[in-house]
């Protein structure tokens, strides 16, 4: 028995993914799975909990599932418009500032604009290296003689002899 009702639709450039009922352990996979099927359409998500009445930790976790695979595609997913109940289990669980959070769709429509307009990078000019910041690099830092010493003295395990 499904208690979550998903529907979705388009709003300035974003796909709003509506959430009703209670997302527990029973809906999650599914939940998780039509975000992920989103994303690769969309990937800028904004899921409206306005008629989300409860959610637990299965339910967080298909909402951070969905986050990664919109990030993965570039894009990103916005919570708008949660009742109480559902801020309260995110900030339980310390996920409340993880999750960019709006008071409503439209806020969280127009925050995903500026975020899509900073996200884009300014093309480089022809000729012109990246800075060394934002180069990866291979080499590793040394040890310092204090970690050795720290290392070494663990590997005989801790004091069984």
């Amino acid at each position: 028995m499904f208690s979550t009702k998903l529907s979705t639709r388009s709003c300035e450039g974003h796909t709003v993914v509506t959430l009703r009922g209670q997302l527990d352990l029973c809906d999650a996979v599914a939940v998780a799975a039509a975000l992920g099927a989103v994303a690769v359409r969309e990937p800028g998500i904004i899921v409206d909990l306005a008629g989300l009445e409860f959610i637990d930790s299965s339910g967080i976790a298909a909402l951070v599932r969905g986050r990664r695979q919109a990030r993965e595609a570039g894009g990103d997913l916005i919570l708008a418009a949660p009742q109480q109940a559902v801020t309260r289990v995110l900030a339980v669980i310390r996920l409340a500032d993880a999750f960019s959070v709006h008071a409503t769709v439209e806020e969280a429509a127009e925050e995903a604009g500026r975020f899509r307009r900073r996200a884009v990078p300014s093309p480089r000019p022809r000729g012109e290296r990246w800075p060394r910041a934002l180069t990866w690099s291979r080499a590793r830092a040394p040890r310092s003689a204090q970690q050795s010493q720290v290392t070494q003295s663990h590997r005989g395990g801790f004091g069984c002899q």
